[in-house]
């Protein structure tokens, strides 16, 4: 009986540790949560601002398409005074320069973009990996929780029929 006894003690400290070690192991999945939220949340935030400034640019260039044609049609009407029509072609040419750096720009964030969709999409998935792993530990937990009360409840009746032995 006392082997038995001394062998359910061992049990139950064995269910200890482990019960300690699951919730370690969820403490720290919940901080790898928290942490990839947070990363997620600053992509968030940085795709939200790589829009905004897509926008700006689209009007800008916009802008300077509507920029350019006005350039082109001045340079029409006064073809006949050539310092005047020089001066038209510097400007046309500078704002094409512009635009062209500007449509370079608009790419290069438009493939941001796009990258930073990649990784966001990337940190859901991990992030409802880990979500599905944190409720798997919770479960696990659960179990171990029942048993250890059940292990419990038959050790105090053990302690009960042995005492009215």
């Amino acid at each position: 009986m006392a082997s038995a006894a001394a062998n359910f003690a061992k049990k139950m400290q064995s269910l200890r540790v482990e019960a300690d070690e699951h919730q370690a192991k969820s403490e720290e999945l919940q901080a790898k949560v928290k942490t990839l939220e947070q990363e997620s949340l600053a992509k968030e935030q940085e795709i939200t601002s790589l829009t905004h400034r897509n926008q700006l640019l689209e009007a800008e260039v916009e802008k300077l398409e509507t920029a350019l044609k006005e350039a082109k049609d001045a340079a029409g009407q006064i073809a006949q005074h050539g310092q005047q029509n020089e001066s038209l072609q510097r400007r046309l040419q500078l704002l094409e320069e512009e635009a062209e750096e500007a449509d370079k720009t608009l790419r290069e964030t438009n493939d941001k973009l796009r990258q930073t969709d990649v990784k966001a999409g990337h940190y859901e998935r991990k992030v409802q990996a880990l979500e599905v792993e944190r409720d798997n530990w919770e479960t696990k937990f659960e179990e171990m929780a029942k048993k250890y009360s059940a292990l419990q409840k038959e050790l105090q009746e053990l302690e009960v029929s042995m005492g009215n032995i």
